[in-house]
């Protein structure tokens, strides 16, 4: 039976990515420090300069899950499995992503991993089922606390800007529910989470904005350019090769945005 490496666990007890940033929206003023403080209240990493196989994997599942690819999403989840990855991670990245784009695209994904299970299961592999996220998700203002601190961790500071003030509604759905009800989940690293949601915006044209903002959310939660330099390469080789250079062009602006230039 494959064994499941242990999750990465923020200081917090949160998980998540910066989707407030997917609508145009902006750091509040005093980013500078309040991204420092945020920094430092993040566990340690190992640096790296590769993905590690699993991690390899991700990117793949969630671009062809994102551009509906059922035999490339078939062939990506059997390398995410065979290189360790558990049932439960592989469902959470494909339920995750439907905040991202859209639940027919979601549940046809999730459908594809039924059938690679089975499959592999009437093939005798017996894949590693994984768990399910070992905490209560809380409810109420504990839930739009909760949601609003992992939107601000991530993000290097609160998020603000036109869209808000336009639709404040959207900010609270987006703390309750994608930030609350489905980060606080445990069950997936942050790392997978940021690599699975590069991935799926790389594949889908128009949103470069967004992809750029989770470039630089990828790096907060302890990934190296030289591992997102990594991905970019991956869906060259394996994926898109449109989606391999938004993803590229998206990194080399998220760097210079981060380096001051």
């Amino acid at each position: 039976m494959i064994q499941k490496k242990p999750a990465y666990k923020p200081a917090v007890s949160t998980l998540g990515v910066v989707m407030a940033l997917t609508s145009g929206l902006t750091l509040a003023p005093g980013h500078a420090t309040a991204n420092t403080e945020a920094t430092q209240a993040m566990p340690a990493q190992t640096a790296s300069d590769t993905l590690s196989a699993k991690q390899q994997a991700v990117p793949l599942i969630a671009a062809f899950m994102a551009a509906s690819d059922m035999p490339q999403l078939n062939t990506a989840l059997n390398q995410g499995l065979d290189a360790g990855m558990t049932i439960s991670e592989a469902k959470e990245i494909l339920v995750q992503l439907y905040a991202y784009v859209g639940f027919p695209k979601s549940l046809n994904a999730l459908g594809e991993l039924l059938k690679v299970v089975e499959a592999r299961k009437q093939s005798g592999t017996q894949d590693a089922p994984g768990r399910e996220p070992s905490r209560a998700i809380p409810t109420g203002d504990e839930l739009i606390a909760v949601g609003k601190a992992n939107q601000t961790r991530i993000s290097g500071a609160p998020v603000t800007g036109p869209v808000m003030d336009f639709a404040p509604i959207i900010n609270q759905f987006l703390q309750a529910h994608l930030f609350g009800d489905i980060f606080e989940r445990d069950n997936l690293d942050w790392q997978s989470r940021e690599l699975a949601t590069v991935g799926a915006l790389a594949a889908t044209p128009g949103v470069e904005a967004q992809l750029r903002s989770h470039m630089r959310a990828s790096m907060r939660v302890g990934l190296t350019a030289a591992q997102l330099r990594q991905l970019t390469q991956i869906l060259a080789a394996r994926g898109d090769k449109q989606a391999a250079e938004r993803a590229d062009a998206a990194l080399t602006q998220a760097l210079a945005a981060t380096s001051g230039r």
